[in-house]
């Protein structure tokens, strides 16, 4: 089992190779569907975004809400091969991670290799377990999408394995 701090360096992204498996912490930002296709308006438009980018880590979920003494619900991964239009932009415009479930297009496996970046699969099914390893969330934009929203969560020990490194492994066949 690998330890892994975000933001992921460069040269930590090289040491990992597909099927590592790896406990994550530091800052992950969400997003699923509604919220790649506002982000990616907005650096078409080349727009600022209301949050950094580069170097950051997005994994596909929406929390569910809080329930008294947590800081989050829910939190599984959604289907990334629903996000496949979309990440290789934030790929190339400096997304360093990706977590969610699932294969992935060529398309993003390459935009990956490109730019030194990682895919890590999270389990499906294990939202709770996800969100015991949340320790702070908060909407950071998009707040009328709800849970679909963007957030900043905070994780510790946020379990998954590394599905596609950046040097073209993959687990999937």
């Amino acid at each position: 089992m690998k330890r892994i701090s975000l933001p992921l360096s460069k040269q930590e992204a090289e040491n990992l190779k597909a099927g590592d498996c790896v406990l994550i912490s530091g800052t992950v930002l969400t997003a699923r569907d509604c919220a790649h296709k506002r982000i990616c308006e907005l650096l078409d438009g080349n727009k600022k975004l209301p949050f950094e980018i580069e170097g950051s880590a997005i994994y596909y979920a929406g929390p569910c809400p809080a329930k008294p003494d947590t800081s989050s619900g829910s939190c599984g991964p959604t289907t990334s091969a629903r996000m496949n239009a979309f990440a290789p932009k934030l790929l190339n415009n400096g997304l360093a991670a990706i977590i969610g479930k699932g294969e992935m297009s060529d398309e993003v496996r390459n935009a990956l290799i490109k730019n030194g970046a990682v895919y890590f699969a999270a389990i499906g099914g294990a939202g709770a377990l996800y969100a015991s390893k949340i320790k702070q969330s908060e909407c950071i934009a998009f707040d009328d999408l709800l849970s679909e929203g963007v957030f900043k969560l905070c994780v510790e020990d946020f379990p998954a394995i590394v599905a596609y490194d950046c040097h073209g492994g993959k687990i999937y066949r």
